[in-house]
C-alpha cells in the first residue's frame, strides 16, 4: 500500500493499476464507510483498465456497469479486459472485476476519436459560488450528534480528503425526518492538480460520481442515509456519458435528482457542469434503498 501522507497521491496510487498480462490488471482495495469496497473505486479502476487498452487519441464517451457482489477491502481486485470492437471511430471494451474467483463488477465502456458535430445542451442550473460553501471538515462536525457511531465523522472526513466536496444545501443526514424535494447539489474538485491526461480526469469523476448520487432518494423520504442507520442499501448499476472535456481538478457542479423510488430501489440521475456552464457528464444510477427491519 502507498504510505503517502498526501490523500490525493494515495487515491492516484489506488487508480494506478498493475498490468499483469496484456489485458489483465490488478488493483488494490481499501475499505469504505461500510465493510466493503467503495463502488466508485471499482468503477474508476475498471475504466482505467479499459482505457489502457485503447489508443490515446480515443476518449471515453460512455460507460454502463453493474455491481454484482460486495467487494472485499482486504483483497486485490483483478480486472480482465475484453477487446470487443476496434472500429474506425469507436472502440468498445468490456471489463470484469474478480475477487476470490467470483465476478464482483461488470463494465462496458465506449471510446471515440475526436469529432466535430451538432451542439446543444441543457442550461446549467443556478448554484452558489463553491468558495462560499463549507468544506467537509467544516460541515461534518456540525452533524456529529446524528450518528450513533462517534467515529463516523472522522471516517467521512478521511474518505473525502482527496476530493473537496461541498454541499449546496444540508446533506440528508443534516435534516433527518424532514421530507424535502428530491434534489441535491454538490460542487467538487480534487484537492490538488492532476496531470494533463483526459482518461485520468474521466476516471476521477467516475470515482466521485458514486459518493452522493442517491442522496436525492433519501431526501424525498426524510432519511439520513447509511451512516445514520435509517436505511440500508448498495449501488446496483451505474451509467455515465461524457459529453465535453473537463478537468476534475477544477470545480464541477453535480446537480442530482431522483425521479422514482419503488420496489426497494431508488433511481438517481444527474448532470455535471463545469464552472463556466458547459454540460460535461450525465449520470444515472439505481441502488437498493431499504428501511431496516425491526
Amino acid at each position: 500500500m502507498n504510505e503517502s501522507p498526501d490523500p490525493l497521491l494515495d487515491l492516484l496510487h489506488l487508480l494506478d493499476l498493475e498490468q499483469i498480462e496484456r489485458d489483465i490488471f490488478r488493483g488494490e482495495s481499501r475499505s469504505a464507510l461500510v465493510p466493503r469496497v467503495f463502488g466508485g473505486q471499482v468503477a474508476a479502476q475498471a475504466l482505467v483498465a479499459a482505457g489502457r487498452t485503447v489508443p490515446a487519441d480515443r476518449g471515453a464517451h460512455s460507460l454502463h456497469s453493474y455491481f454484482l457482489r460486495a467487494g472485499d477491502p482486504g483483497a486485490p481486485i483483478v480486472y480482465t479486459v475484453d477487446r470487443i470492437r476496434d472500429g474506425k471511430s469507436f472502440t468498445t471494451r468490456r471489463v470484469v472485476a474478480v475477487q476470490h474467483g467470483q465476478p464482483i463488477f461488470h463494465l462496458s465502456a465506449s471510446f471515440q476519436t475526436h469529432e466535430e458535430g451538432m451542439e446543444h445542451q441543457a442550461p446549467m442550473p443556478a448554484a452558489p459560488d463553491p468558495e462560499t460553501l463549507p468544506t467537509a471538515a467544516e460541515m461534518l462536525p456540525r452533524y456529529a450528534d446524528r450518528f450513533s457511531d462517534p467515529g463516523v465523522v472522522d471516517r467521512l472526513i478521511e474518505a473525502r480528503e482527496a476530493v473537496d466536496l461541498r454541499y449546496v444545501d444540508a446533506p440528508p443526514f443534516g435534516t433527518v425526518g424532514e421530507v424535502r424535494e428530491p434534489r441535491s447539489q454538490v460542487w467538487f474538485r480534487t484537492n490538488g492538480k492532476l496531470a494533463d491526461d483526459p482518461l485520468l480526469h474521466v476516471c476521477m469523476a467516475t470515482y466521485v460520481s458514486d459518493m452522493t448520487l442517491l442522496d436525492s432518494v433519501l431526501l424525498a423520504h426524510g432519511r439520513g442515509g447509511w451512516a445514520v442507520g435509517d436505511v440500508v442499501g448498495a449501488s446496483l448499476d451505474h451509467a455515465m456519458w461524457f459529453h465535453r472535456p473537463f478537468r476534475a481538478d477544477e470545480w464541477l457542479l453535480y446537480d442530482q435528482e431522483s425521479p422514482s423510488a419503488s420496489g426497494g430501489r431508488g433511481l438517481g440521475q444527474a448532470r455535471i457542469y463545469t464552472a463556466d456552464g458547459r454540460l460535461a457528464i450525465t449520470v444515472i444510477q439505481e441502488g437498493v434503498v431499504r428501511v431496516p427491519r425491526g
